[in-house]
């Protein structure tokens, strides 16, 4: 016999899914294209269709090139030209439907914070497209971001993946330094997830600018003076926002070790997701993190 349904708090709630007819999720992808950004950003829309099925999500490149990399543009006319379409056929075959209005699409920009060039690039992109769209911000701050950045740090060998026992890892770090780009007002959104990752971590965390002369050396000074002997570079990026050598030349400057970029974590395909929600008012189910140990 099938079991009743449980009702009251016990009861299982719905899966959420795509309405019919949502507008597309459009991740915008900074940066000079490349095979590896493509698997990133594949990944990442792919985590988001996972938690919202009947998701259409598509990938638009600010520096696309209309053929191996679709511009924002392109991908976004080419939404609304479906759109159109759809309608159009449904007329054709006699079925009632309601003439579509409302955005074609929701524009994620794959930024972990905000950098007003690249936004400033993203907002252009959809003016030209001269499609209906929304805009979000960028992802962060959030605390999900603070959980990816400790999860590089300890797959680096810079933190303990369990936090209670930070120091019994040889290679931990004692200071972390959050580089960030998008100068001072990324600086200080960074600062926010930094905060929570020092809670995570039991180490001061400080944000310096990887766009900024003698930031991340400002930066690294101010810990070791402050009693940190060991310290770590933690990108607060997703990736393809700036060239990798970036990275290596400011953990040069700082004299420590670098984490990995936050790439296509889980995490931030919750979070394009959350965004995309939160923009249309789809009863959006908030990204929870990994349990804490």
């Amino acid at each position: 016999m099938p079991r009743p349904r449980q009702p009251g708090r016990h009861r299982r709630p719905e899966p959420l899914a795509a309405p019919e007819g949502a507008p597309a999720l459009v991740l915008a992808v900074p940066g000079t294209p490349s095979a590896a950004t493509r698997g990133l950003a594949e990944e990442v829309v792919s985590i988001a269709r996972s938690e919202l099925p009947g998701l259409d999500a598509r990938i638009g490149y600010l520096d696309g090139d209309d053929s191996e990399f679709p511009t924002l543009q392109s991908v976004l006319a080419h939404a609304a030209q479906e759109r159109t379409a759809r309608y159009e056929q449904a007329v054709a075959a006699g079925v009632e439907v309601k003439e579509p209005d409302g955005p074609v699409a929701v524009v994620v920009p794959l930024l972990a914070g905000p950098d007003s060039a690249l936004l400033r690039q993203v907002r252009q992109a959809v003016m030209e497209s001269r499609v209906a769209a929304d805009l979000t911000d960028a992802l962060g701050p959030h605390p999900l971001l603070a959980e990816a950045l400790h999860v590089r740090l300890s797959e680096a060998g810079l933190a303990r993946a369990d936090r209670a026992r930070l120091f019994t890892v040889a290679t931990a770090a004692d200071g972390i330094i959050l580089a960030s780009v998008g100068g001072e007002e990324a600086v200080q959104a960074a600062g926010i997830t930094g905060m929570l990752l020092a809670a995570r971590l039991a180490v001061p965390v400080m944000a310096a600018a990887l766009d900024q002369d003698g930031s991340i050396a400002a930066v690294a000074e101010q810990l070791r003076s402050s009693g940190s002997q060991q310290l770590a570079l933690a990108p607060y990026l997703i990736g393809p926002e700036i060239d990798a050598s970036l990275i290596e030349e400011a953990a040069k400057e700082a004299g420590c070790s670098a984490a990995e970029a936050l790439g296509p974590y889980p995490a931030i395909g919750k979070l394009a997701l959350s965004k995309y929600t939160t923009t249309l008012g789809i009863a959006p189910q908030q990204p929870q993190g990994a349990p804490v140990r």
